[in-house]
């Protein structure tokens, strides 16, 4: 879960600077929408009906590792929108004029 929740400082640094890439905001909006498929999962899997037979803390990290890798590929597959929506909103924001 850190590698899909914290964005590289690399990223970060290219999101604050006066000129913004676009591939820097399109890769960030996918990481967000990864992010939300995989809390989407996660709240999925904790309204089991039942007690998993061979549960314990492996099996719990195991899964979550998977529900990541699976949110990962669904985000880059699948368009939900998320990330488009996100581009829409913050565009302006990186083509406007800095006033210093």
């Amino acid at each position: 879960m850190e590698n899909l929740s914290t964005i590289g400082p690399e990223l970060t640094a290219s999101l604050f600077k006066k000129e913004q890439k676009p591939n820097d905001l399109k890769q960030v909006a996918e990481r967000f929408e990864a992010l939300f498929i995989q809390q989407i999962l996660k709240q999925a899997r904790s309204a089991k009906l039942a007690d998993d037979l061979l549960g314990g803390e492996a099996v719990d990290t195991y899964t979550s590792m998977l529900d990541q890798e699976r949110a990962e590929q669904l985000a880059s597959n699948v368009n939900l929108g998320i990330a488009e929506a996100l581009m829409a909103q913050f565009e302006h924001v990186s083509k406007a004029p800095s006033v210093d």
